[in-house]
């Protein structure tokens, strides 16, 4: 059987590792040795960063509700109770939009979750 040597492999990854670290300060951008954690904790770091920003969007969405929702004399859990016994099913991010830019029609639903309540 003959004999199969890794260096080819080792290599490979090496490289794609160091080229990940490129611009990392110091020696994180040029050993692998130090390269190897520092890419491991970005990585890491980014999807928990990508699960992150939905929360953050999503608190910004109710927060712009909420205070959207309060102009027009209604909190918000009380506006998102309206709306669901009302059986109007529009998510957080479209109500966060048309408290921005269609103030009109965002005052009608409020007055809409009202009755409901």
């Amino acid at each position: 059987m003959a004999r199969v040597k890794k260096g080819v492999n080792a290599h490979k990854r090496h490289k794609k590792v160091l080229k990940m670290a490129k611009g990392y300060y110091g020696a994180k951008s040029k050993t692998f040795k130090a390269a190897k954690p520092a890419t491991m904790r970005a990585l890491r770091s980014a999807y928990i960063g990508r699960k992150n920003k939905k929360r953050e969007y999503r608190r910004l969405w109710i927060a712009r509700i909420n205070a959207a929702a309060r102009m027009n004399d209604i909190s918000y859990s009380r506006l998102m109770n309206g709306l669901k016994k009302s059986n109007i099913e529009i998510n957080r991010k479209m109500l966060s939009e048309m408290a921005i830019h269609d103030p009109a029609a965002f005052a009608k639903i409020c007055d809409t979750a009202k009755k409901a309540l």
